[in-house]
């Protein structure tokens, strides 16, 4: 049962995923794959925040956000290749400051999914 929970999790973080990826923006900064692992580090930090709790909050509740949808949603495989790409193509400053605006960017992301999570109360 559990892995039916992270299934549809996972299938609806990976559409999303794709929806993003269809947004029309035109550079060679890989600001979508970002945008997305920036929204999907607030939201697994909104999702532990709310189930800290874990009294009210189903062990298949947290599977299907924490590990199917936060899962199916952020894209670090497609961030490392992006970052490859970057360097492959000798765009170091491109390349770092993904590197380093992605890892940032996704730690104060968790911060501020876990603060919101405190602000509205489920």
């Amino acid at each position: 049962m559990n892995f039916l929970f992270v299934a549809l999790g996972g299938a609806l973080g990976a559409v999303a995923r794709y929806a993003i990826s269809l947004i029309p923006v035109k550079t060679d900064f890989p600001i979508l794959t970002l945008i997305t692992n920036i929204l999907g580090a607030i939201l697994i930090g909104f999702v532990v925040g709310i189930t800290s709790n874990r009294e009210r909050v189903s062990d298949n509740t947290i599977l299907f956000w924490k590990t199917g949808v936060c899962g199916g949603f952020t894209t670090f495989s497609t961030f490392s290749l992006e970052a490859f790409n970057l360097f492959e193509k000798k765009q170091y400053m491109n390349g770092g400051l993904y590197v380093v605006v992605s890892c940032c960017c996704c730690i104060f992301g968790i911060l501020c999914g876990k603060k919101l999570a405190t602000i509205i109360k489920f």
